[in-house]
């Protein structure tokens, strides 16, 4: 299972980062971002922290975890320079709080997010046929969530990601350790959104790049 979506007590989460990595190598995780919430007011104090927390589960358990961060409703004219300061701060995975239904999100968050140097779009919501298409033409991964309440549009995200040759990727936004799933609850989830076998397999083959991705940016 790999699971770039997730978050410790440094935004709201209920455990400590290396707690929650610990609860993802017990599950068998192979790989595991952090990506706890973030805006102009706390980049600064949360990335660092979770760079050392990441080096060292990396050094002493078998797993691959992956600091980063969650651009979470910002003003979207604001994403394209706080995406940069995440990157310049050390963070490998830059997802932005997407226009989920479930959240009162600012219209245009998802295209000011889709023209910025991030990884994934999370929850994106009723995302706009123009949009999926720019994510594909970006390479910028549309998320597949197991979060209740964002995840009553997967099915109109795989929809259009599919009709665009756009790049999904599975999550689970956890925030307390029940959240975090097997990759055999994570295939029912892909199903449900009404993803093909094909479809599901390339979500495996995109999370592993993914890894890779950030590797190359160690």
């Amino acid at each position: 299972m790999f699971d770039f979506h997730t978050h410790s007590l440094f935004s709201d989460g209920v455990l400590l980062p290396m707690e929650l990595i610990r609860h993802a190598v017990v599950k068998g995780y192979k790989a595991i971002a952090l990506t706890d919430h973030a805006d102009p007011s706390n980049l600064e104090f949360v990335i660092p922290r979770i760079i050392q927390a990441c080096q060292t589960a990396n050094q002493h358990w078998e797993i691959t975890a992956i600091p980063g961060i969650e651009l979470t409703h910002v003003p979207p004219k604001l994403i394209p320079d706080l995406a940069y300061r995440a990157r310049s701060l050390g963070a490998k995975i830059i997802v932005v709080h997407g226009e989920t239904i479930a959240e009162p999100v600012v219209p245009g968050t998802n295209h000011y997010a889709l023209k910025s140097d991030i990884d994934i779009l999370a929850h994106p919501g009723l995302i706009s046929e123009e949009d999926v298409r720019l994510a594909a033409k970006r390479h910028i991964f549309l998320e597949i969530t197991s979060r209740k309440g964002h995840s009553l549009t997967n099915g109109h995200v795989a929809k259009l990601a599919a009709k665009s040759d756009a790049s999904l990727i599975l999550d689970t936004d956890s925030h307390e350790p029940d959240d975090l799933i097997s990759q055999e609850q994570a295939i029912k989830v892909a199903i449900g959104a009404g993803l093909t076998e094909s479809q599901i397999e390339q979500i495996w083959v995109n999370a592993r790049n993914l890894v890779h991705r950030c590797n190359k940016k160690a």
